[in-house]
């Protein structure tokens, strides 16, 4: 997600698979100076990547962490940016529900409701 909402990459997931494990095929090929998430995404393999991009992470700690790490609260309040994208293509009744079997078809609609919302939002 660039600064101002717009997708830079989709990935689809199984619906019972966690985010967190595909974060890393999320980030290939891009070089983000800061990479916002929620506690979903909160693992040390992420972040040393993230440090290898040279990046900064900042990504909430989840409670049960040993060792408490610290991120950025001011920077974590535009990650509502993402939540407010995913609403608005979710107001796309055929991406909200998911009536394509295929995979390539959803992925497919998903890609076209971002990228009016997008021409709606620049």
């Amino acid at each position: 997600m660039t600064g101002r909402g717009h997708p830079v990459a989709l990935l689809l997931t199984p619906g019972q698979a966690g985010d967190g494990p595909r974060a890393a095929a999320l980030l290939a090929g891009h070089r983000p100076r800061v990479v916002i998430a929620d506690r979903g995404y909160d693992s040390d393999a992420l972040r040393r990547l993230v440090r290898r991009l040279r990046a900064k992470a900042v990504i909430r700690p989840l409670g049960c962490r040993r060792r408490r790490v610290r991120y950025d609260r001011r920077v974590y309040r535009t990650r509502n940016v993402v939540e407010r994208f995913w609403a608005r293509v979710k107001q796309c009744r055929r991406v909200a529900t998911r009536y394509d079997k295929l995979d390539q078809c959803y992925l497919g609609f998903v890609h076209l409701a971002s990228a009016l919302d997008v021409l709606r939002h620049p």
